[in-house]
Formats: structure tokens, C-alpha cells, sequence
């Protein structure tokens, strides 16, 4: 599970006293509160009866993780570890994390990318005790978003709620597996909305909410009072691990878009506008004379691009895709990256205090190389090429093919992906992405795919 410094890869439990504020707090806010939760047999406002509704869609992910000696041929014959003395082989890691049912006709289970991610084998566990081998669907490393499939009867769904809905404040459960121990449940509130800059993957918008989340939560369920599901778990920022009060989310509606995909093409097949943006601040409004408080303001625009073509200009102001107003760069950044190539978007654009409404259709994400590449033992499965970005004064690492099952493409990599740096340090060439890849225990690449940077882990 990948995350860094204090952001934990889904994940000490304040549980009871939240969950007993909570019930408190709901208890004081008098008739309305009653008319929004049911009662328990001595009259009191009770979360049990919507518990009982959900949990069994929330499921435990058990994953059979490949040993090191898998990756090298020569270290799995036995002869060849008895004549050089090496220990006997070590045995394939078993994890645990959560996953939710969002489609109980067709089986389908969502989860984390992180959880998933090397296995060998996945089993899927039901609140009844029921064990399932699972199919893999697809999964997308810029969302931490997974998608699996089992073949059940009597499977019970989560419907999927509305995100884009929630507010500051809304009542929120965490639903999941914390640490192996079983099912359980907790209770807060959502904190934030939008949350990004976590350095996670690729595409940020997550709720934040005080709900504990613990590890082994990956891929747990954030319901709403309404028994929907808004979001999927994926993260902490906590010392050593620990629940302090800060767990992030992955909206429901990105969860939806990239399960679309998932199910269509068993990955994200993502397109390309050709901008590059900020945040709009105040003093950035004044100096455009834009009318809006928060938007994306475009610094580029790439010539012959969909953006190009839509009529799109440098200091222009998005403030909503497709009916959606916008928090900020991160947040068009996020949309834009679950929207495939094809599609027609329609944004609001303030071009000084003029409001304009622009349609574009979103473009394939060009490869620009030739065929072909040389290959690495540190990540089988891709083939790389030498390339120059921007004017030809740069120089990085094109992914020029990803073969599907291997290694590579279970970390995320895709065909066009043009590798910039290992653990934040600049790299150029194949050569040196190779030395790069040999040292330190935990190797992230800094991925430029399309016109978002991503952090993909392989180590």
C-alpha cells in the first residue's frame, strides 16, 4: 500500500465516542433529527437499523500477493537455490483491506488500487461468511480505484449516492475491515470537500472526513443517512499510522466514471484537452477582472489542441465542466481525468467579466514515438524509449508499450506515459532510469500522462 511520510495508505479507532457524540448531538437537535433517523425500542435515535441495511454489501478483500523469487526464474528452481545456499522460497504475502458491492447481478466489487495491486490470487468475503475467488475487472493507479467481479447468489448492493451533494458538515459511516479484526463501523462528519496536494497517486478530489479510518479500511465504504454510498476510502494522514481524526475519500462520482470505463475497456482510457492551469486567487480575479471566486485559470494552451480548437485562451477562466462549478485547478485537473477521449465537454468560461460557454472534444493522448523500445528487469512488461519533451531541450523516459497482466501494467504504467524522475530525482534516459531503479526499498516514478503528473509506486 502506497502512500508517503504521514499519508497512510487506508487506514486508531476513536470510534465509540464518536459514534456516541454523534447520536448525542443528533438527540439535541430535536424533532428534526427524530424524523431523520429511526428509533431504537426505547425511543432514542439509533444508526442500527441503516447499518443493518448496508454492511452486507461492505465486503473483506483477501489478497495472495506474489514473493520476490516469483519475478526471477533462475530463483525459483530449487536446484539452483541448493547449490548457492539460498533459504528456501518465501512464502506469498496474504493482505487484507475492504471492498464494496455496487452491483449485485453482475457481481461487481469495488475496491482500491493499492489493495489489489501484485496479487496473484484475490478472495472476496461477504458478511455472512461466504467466500468468492475474484475476477479481476480492471483497475486505475491515478484514482485508486479497482473494480472486481465474483459469481454469487444473494448478494446485496450499496446503491450509489450523489457526491457532488455532499456539504461540510453532512453525517457520514466509514464501513470496513480495520486491521483484519471484522467488520466495523464508525461515524463523523465530512471535514472537506475537494482535498488534494496529498501526493496519493494522480487525480485528487477527495472528501475528508473525521470518520476513523484504520488500516485495512482500504476500500471501505463512506455511507450517507440515506444507506448510499459517497465515497470509497482510501487514505489517513496520521503519525505512525494512527487515526487522528483526518480520512480521505474517493467521490462516488469519479468511483462511477472510472468503473464505466473499467467494465468497457478493463482500464482508463484517458483523453487530452492540452491546457495547463492554476487556481484563480483574489488577486489573480482582480488582475483578469473576473467576476468569480474560485475556477481554473489556463497559463497554456497547446496549439493544435481539443483546447485550441473549443477556442480556449491563455488567461481564460473555467468555472464549470459539463454543469459542475469548479473549486479549482485540481479539481478540473480531477474531472478531466475520468472523462475518455471522444467525449464532448461544455464549459463556463469568464474571459475578463464576458461569460462565454465553450464545447470541446476531448483527444487521444498522443504517442508521438516510434514502435518498439528496450526493456528492463526492474519493470517487466514495459518497453521504453529515450524521448525529448517540450522544445527538445528535456529529455525523459517514454513508455512506448505496457503488455497486459505484467508487472507494469499492474502498477498503472500505459502506453504514452513519459517517465520524468524516481522518488522526486530527475531522470532522462533509459540508462538512467535503470540505475534509478536498482537502489532504495520503496521506488515511486513521476509520471507525466497527458497533462497530469502522477506518482505511480512500483517498489
Amino acid at each position: 500500500m502506497s502512500m508517503r511520510k504521514a499519508i497512510i495508505s487506508c487506514a486508531p479507532p476513536l470510534a465509540a465516542h464518536y459514534a456516541f457524540g454523534l447520536l448525542v448531538a443528533l438527540a439535541l437537535i430535536g424533532a428534526v433529527a427524530h424524523a431523520a433517523l429511526p428509533t431504537g425500542r426505547d425511543g432514542q435515535p439509533t444508526l442500527a437499523p441503516l447499518l443493518e441495511k448496508v454492511t452486507p454489501a461492505v465486503v473483506n478483500i483477501s489478497v495472495l500477493q506474489r514473493s520476490p523469487e516469483d519475478q526471477n526464474p533462475l530463483l525459483r528452481d530449487p536446484f539452483f537455490r541448493r547449490f548457492f545456499g539460498l533459504p528456501e522460497r518465501s512464502s506469498p504475502q496474504i493482505s487484507a483491506g475492504s471492498g464494496v458491492i455496487v452491483d449485485a447481478a453482475n457481481g461487481y466489487v469495488v475496491t482500491n488500487h493499492h489493495v489489489i495491486k501484485d496479487a496473484s490470487e484475490v478472495v472476496v468475503t461477504t458478511k455472512d461468511k461466504r467466500r468468492f475467488p475474484a475476477r479481476f475487472v480492471g483497475s486505475d493507479a491515478g484514482t485508486d480505484v479497482a473494480l472486481l467481479q465474483i459469481e454469487a447468489k444473494e448478494l446485496i448492493e450499496v446503491p450509489l449516492g450523489d457526491s457532488d451533494a455532499l456539504a461540510v458538515g453532512d453525517f457520514v459511516l466509514a464501513i470496513g475491515n480495520p486491521f483484519g479484526i471484522g467488520q466495523t463501523a464508525t461515524s463523523g462528519i465530512v471535514s472537506a470537500l475537494g482535498r488534494s496536494g496529498l501526493n496519493v497517486e494522480g487525480f485528487e478530489d477527495f472528501i475528508q472526513t473525521d470518520a476513523a479510518i484504520n488500516p485495512g479500511n482500504s476500500g471501505g465504504a463512506l455511507i450517507n443517512l440515506s444507506g448510499e454510498l459517497v465515497g470509497v476510502n482510501t487514505a489517513i494522514i496520521g503519525p505512525g499510522g494512527g487515526n487522528v481524526g483526518i480520512g480521505f475519500a474517493v467521490p462516488v462520482n469519479m468511483v462511477r466514471a472510472v468503473m464505466r470505463q473499467l467494465v468497457r475497456y478493463g482500464e482508463v482510457r484517458r483523453g487530452r484537452l492540452g491546457i495547463s492551469m492554476q487556481d484563480l486567487t483574489p488577486e489573480l480575479a482582480r488582475s483578469l477582472n473576473v467576476p468569480a471566486k474560485s475556477g481554473a485559470v489556463l497559463n497554456e494552451v497547446q496549439a493544435d489542441s481539443p483546447a485550441s480548437a473549443a477556442g480556449l485562451r491563455v488567461g481564460d477562466v473555467v468555472v464549470s465542466l459539463n454543469g459542475r462549478a469548479l473549486r479549482g485547478a485540481s479539481d478540473l485537473r480531477a474531472q478531466l481525468g475520468v472523462i475518455p477521449a471522444g467525449e464532448t465537454i461544455e464549459m463556463q468560461v469568464y474571459r475578463g467579466s464576458e461569460r462565454l460557454t465553450l464545447r470541446a472534444r476531448i483527444g487521444e493522448i498522443e504517442a508521438r514515438h516510434t514502435v518498439g523500445g528496450e526493456t528492463l528487469p526492474e519493470l517487466p512488461g514495459a518497453t521504453l524509449a529515450n524521448v525529448a519533451i517540450g522544445r527538445g531541450r528535456e529529455r525523459a523516459v517514454l513508455v512506448t508499450g505496457v503488455k497486459a497482466g505484467t508487472a507494469a501494467f499492474r502498477h498503472g504504467l500505459r502506453p504514452g506515459d513519459r517517465i520524468l524522475g524516481v522518488n522526486r530525482t530527475r531522470i532522462g534516459t533509459v540508462a538512467e532510469l535503470a540505475v534509478a531503479l536498482r537502489g532504495g526499498d520503496r521506488l515511486a516514478l513521476n509520471v507525466v500522462r497527458g497533462e497530469s503528473l502522477l506518482t505511480i509506486t512500483v517498489r
